[in-house]
């Protein structure tokens, strides 16, 4: 799919509103009024975002040092922050590879400046469900053995699609190209509240132009491992995976959730 090149200033962007609710830089003023009124429908919504770095952050040292995967493909994987995938693999190995996959123009600029005098990442102005673009890009080849155990990530990005693209067949699509012994790390807004999901979903769509999803349901998130082995300990409140600390594990979320884990791709019956 063709890449985005222009920055549409009145429209608020997922991954620039995500940057906002982490306390970074690199978002407009839409994005910031827009996170008024998503904290105004969940007030601990800044809570969720801090939640899912750190997830992030975690699950990447423990696939590098626990698992020894070198080979990284993060679907959408929104703006470049501090502890980033590449920092965190390549500190155990600095061999290790990432692939970035984004759509989002400001994501796509930093990106390159950020990765430019790295050779072992690369970021591909590809939408995430494009799959066979994504397989057969240069960098793809360039970097990726499949013939080797690949972690492929959807963190926090699967409520960006809507039903009609499937996210479970996406996540199935890549993980038939998968060995065994690789990962697949998913982790996806949830609530049990219907009128929260209904008014999340309705606001994200109204202020993004109908650039998102919906917030689901755990069985959902539960559905998407059902071919994966699900490492310890489980599908989990992504604040109670593997916890560095209890500070991080008092800043939690209330009206929903990220809800995720960590699953093994199985040989094939």
């Amino acid at each position: 799919m063709a890449e985005h090149k222009h920055v549409d200033l009145s429209v608020p962007s997922p991954a620039r509103m995500y940057d906002c609710l982490l306390g970074g830089s690199n978002h407009y003023e839409v994005d910031r009024a827009a996170c008024d009124e998503l904290l105004r429908a969940a007030p601990t919504s800044r809570e969720i975002a801090l939640q899912n770095r750190w997830f992030l952050q975690r699950v990447v040292r423990v696939l590098a040092e626990d698992h020894g995967i070198r080979q990284f493909i993060d679907f959408g994987s929104g703006l470049p922050t501090q502890r980033n995938v590449h920092q965190i693999a390549q500190e155990v190995d600095p061999e290790s590879r990432v692939v970035y996959i984004d759509t989002d123009p400001v994501v796509l600029a930093l990106g390159r400046s950020l990765l430019d005098e790295n050779n072992n990442t690369a970021i591909l102005p590809v939408d995430m469900r494009d799959t066979d673009e994504i397989f057969g890009h240069e960098h793809v080849a360039r970097l990726i053995d499949f013939t080797k155990p690949v972690a492929a990530l959807f963190v926090s990005v699967l409520h960006c699609l809507p039903d009609s693209a499937d996210p479970k067949a996406l996540v199935e699509r890549v993980m038939a190209k998968l060995v065994p012994d690789s990962f697949v790390v998913v982790c996806h807004l949830v609530s049990d509240s219907a009128q929260v999901r209904d008014d999340v979903t309705n606001l994200m769509l109204d202020k993004t132009g109908g650039n998102w999803g919906r917030v689901r349901e755990a069985a959902d998130v539960e559905a998407i491992f059902e071919k994966l082995h699900v490492e310890e300990p489980g599908l989990v409140d992504v604040t109670d995976w593997r916890p560095d600390s209890e500070i991080q594990q008092r800043q939690r979320s209330i009206e929903w959730t990220e809800f995720g884990g960590l699953g093994k791709v199985l040989p094939t019956q």
